[in-house]
Formats: C-alpha cells, structure tokens, sequence
C-alpha cells in the first residue's frame, strides 16, 4: 500500500450521477434525465471502515459503483489513493481496481467453472508480479483454511452452500491484501446465522491485513460493527454516525 500520512485512500468531491428516465419518478430532471446521486462529498482514510446504509433505490449501489471506477458519473470527481480515476483509461482503471481494490457481491459472482480454489487464484493470476502459479495456490489455500474451507477447496460453486460461497468470495477479494475492499449486501443471500459468521471472517481478516472497508447493507449489525455509518435518502447523505463498535 502507499498509504501517505494525510492522504485519503478515497475522496469524493462533488459526485453525482444523471440516467435517461424511462418512467415517471420523482427528482427528474428537465432535460428528462433522472438524478441518482446528487452532490457527494466523502473522505475516507485509510483502515478506516464505513456502512452506507438506506432504503432501496437510494443510491447505494450506484454509489459504490462509482466510487470502484466500474461506472463514471455524469459530475464530480473520484480520487483513489490520490489518483484521479475518471482521468484514467478503462484499462487503467481497471489495473487500478486489481492492484488496490476487493470486492464482495451479495450474488457471490463466483465463476462456476472454477473450483473453490481457482476462483481464490484468480486475482493473483491477473496481478503482475504475483509469483508462480504454487506460490498463489499456497496464499489461496491459507485463505481458504481461514474462512473454514480447506476440506472444500476442489468443489464447485454448484456444490457450495450460500455461506460457503460467500466465504470463498471473501477470501478471493482478501488474498491479493487490497488496500480497499467494497462489499455490496454481503449478506443479503445468507440467513441470520451463517451472515454473522461471514461478517467475523470480513473483520478479522481486515484486521489482520488493515484493508480499508466500505460496505452498502441493509444490514443494522454489520453497519453497527463499522466506525462510521453515512445514511442515503433520495441520492443524498442525510445523516452519518460514528459508531466504532468493532
């Protein structure tokens, strides 16, 4: 990582987001675009954790989306680790994303040709000067053993329960250390139970390797175990909180 003393790992100025409206809802604009995100302003440090949290279709994933560079908005300006990604090719942006960010989706996105293995390999494959395909194996199995998966590293994604795949996909965005992990509803798939044990692996694994965490939820508990929680309504921010109860 080359985190700087004052620097941010991300800083949002101005952000916002404009879609053609195909249907009468309300913020649209004149021009009959429809107004997603309005105006967002974000610091986050670095190891530091952040829950965003709101009803649906308040932005979120949008949000998030943008701030990963997988979107560009239609204003502001996205700063990661002090570089300007809107500035930056999509291939830029998307070596960018390999070298400093992990993600975790609610749908797992795991590739279902792939073992539980392969598919915690793969990052490390995409990564220049990552070492030898055994020295990947080697950091995917110690990943695997941590989320509890060792006996399980050669089955399908098929062959997995819904928290077994969403533990294989926090170890696959954790094993190339990121400096910065997104997580959208990771535990929106799974029941009470089996999400609060994938909520320990995100943040002892976070604490082990002091990746920085932003993660959309409708999910009070794992909000509650980040240090700040931003509330959006209506493509704003319109309360945040300090929590640190982690």
């Amino acid at each position: 990582m080359s985190e700087s003393v004052n620097q941010p790992i991300l800083l949002v100025e101005g952000l916002g987001k404009n879609v053609a409206n195909h249907a009468s809802r309300k913020h649209v604009l004149a021009d009959d675009e429809l107004a997603i995100l309005h105006n967002i302003d974000l610091c986050i440090q670095y190891g530091d954790s952040v829950a965003i949290v709101g009803p649906s279709g308040s932005g979120k994933s949008t949000l998030l989306g943008l701030m990963a560079g997988l979107d560009v908005p239609t204003r502001g300006t996205v700063y990661l680790d002090g570089k300007n990604i809107l500035q930056l090719s999509e291939d830029e942006r998307a070596a960018l994303r390999g070298e400093k960010i992990g993600f975790v989706f609610q749908s797992f996105q795991l590739l279902p040709s792939f073992t539980a293995l392969e598919n915690v390999v793969l990052p490390l494959e995409l990564q220049e000067n990552s070492g030898t395909y055994a020295d990947a194996q080697q950091q995917a199995r110690q990943l695997l053993a941590r989320v509890g998966l060792s006996e399980r590293e050669h089955h399908y994604p098929s062959q997995l329960s819904g928290g077994e795949q969403q533990r294989v996909a926090i170890a696959r965005a954790f094993v190339s250390k990121p400096s910065l992990l997104f997580a959208d509803e990771p535990t929106g798939n799974l029941d009470t139970h089996t999400g609060q044990q994938v909520i320990d692996f995100m943040f002892e694994l976070n604490r082990e390797q002091g990746t920085t965490l932003v993660l959309v939820t409708h999910d009070h508990v794992l909000a509650n175990r980040c240090a700040r929680v931003l509330e959006l309504q209506n493509g704003r921010f319109c309360s945040a909180s300090e929590v640190g109860q982690r």
